[in-house]
């Protein structure tokens, strides 16, 4: 008897022990087979998240239950990316091209189209399909993008190092292209409009961050961080001295920085726990004040023996502070 319980009080123990362990944070589950969303927006108008597809190129959206549907889609599409809601509430920008792991890609289309979406998010209709290909000679990856105070968008070109520019008139130039920004592979890719009037960008392959002035692009500014962020993929500014830069391609988390002199230097300041268990995040967006990042699971494209996943998750970033050095 003596034994039995010692085995049954060591059982609930261990059983007690993974009830505490720390546990991933909130998801909202979507069935949404074979699109691997990259790009996220969230409605608060509507109460929805919009989502892109690398693999498919259809755009779509989720409701806070989990209920997946198309929002617009058609035959052109190859991949779509990174995506922002207009000031004005009633249109989704979004980035389309052929860069990587489209279902659709053709030897015409792979590496060479950049275009701008703009969708009626009334009509799920599209108004607006801007080339930005001729823009500059090479390859092209549009990959994020963002807006001034005039509605001005500012996209990011991955393979181009270019940052152009479409106004609120819909024409379309280069805005900045800066030997700062070039670099192997996939280079600048997240992108954000601080009112300061500069951009903030980061590279994904070197994981540095820049400032780029909006009176004079070509003044490109490597911004002093403490430690270097590679794979930088989606940013979000939390307030004008609060960074949110989303990490993957084997880190896979997600990181607050701090500035105190207007972007010229930037400390990490708060980050997620490994416990939350993030699959390849690539952007995020803001319900109110709380951060949601959308889980890419892009490493499974580039696994041969990976079945394509039917299921994918928008998850809830909670930050945990970095303790401050000691003075």
């Amino acid at each position: 008897m003596k034994i039995y319980q010692y085995i049954t009080i060591g059982a609930l123990l261990i059983a007690g022990c993974k009830v505490i362990e720390p546990s991933p944070t909130s998801r909202i589950n979507f069935s949404a087979e074979d699109s691997y969303p990259e790009g996220i927006a969230y409605d608060s108008t509507r109460n929805i998240y919009y989502v892109s597809s690398a693999r498919l190129g259809t755009v779509g959206k989720v409701t806070p239950a989990g209920i997946y549907s198309p929002l617009y889609s058609d035959n052109t599409l190859k991949s779509t990316y990174g995506m922002k809601i207009h000031a004005d509430g009633k249109r989704l920008y979004v980035c389309e091209g052929d860069a990587n792991y489209s279902k659709f890609t053709t030897p015409a289309t792979r590496d060479r189209e950049a275009r701008l979406l703009i969708i009626d998010l009334a009509t799920g209709k599209k108004l607006a399909d801007i080339d930005l290909s001729g823009l500059m000679q090479g390859k092209h990856f549009p990959n994020d993008l963002t807006f001034d105070a005039a509605g001005n968008a500012y996209i990011t070109d991955s393979f181009a190092h270019t940052v152009y520019k479409v106004d609120a008139a819909g024409k379309a130039s280069v805005f900045g292209a800066n030997e700062k920004l070039i670099t192997e592979g996939i280079g600048i890719n997240g992108i954000a409009f601080h009112s300061g009037g500069f951009l903030l960008l980061d590279n994904s392959a070197t994981g540095m961050i820049y400032k780029m002035s909006l009176a004079n692009p070509n003044d490109v500014q490597a911004v002093k961080t403490d430690q270097f962020f590679m794979g930088a993929d989606g940013m979000l500014l939390n307030a004008q001295n609060k960074l949110t830069v989303v990490v993957n391609g084997g880190n896979d988390k997600i990181f607050q920085l701090e500035s105190t002199d207007n972007w010229q230097t930037a400390k990490l300041a708060a980050t997620t726990l490994i416990a939350d268990r993030f699959t390849y995040p690539a952007t995020a967006t803001f319900n109110r004040y709380n951060v949601w990042v959308m889980n890419s699971r892009f490493n499974e494209l580039v696994d041969s023996n990976a079945v394509p996943s039917k299921q994918f998750a928008i998850q809830h970033a909670v930050f945990k502070p970095i303790p401050k050095p000691k003075s």
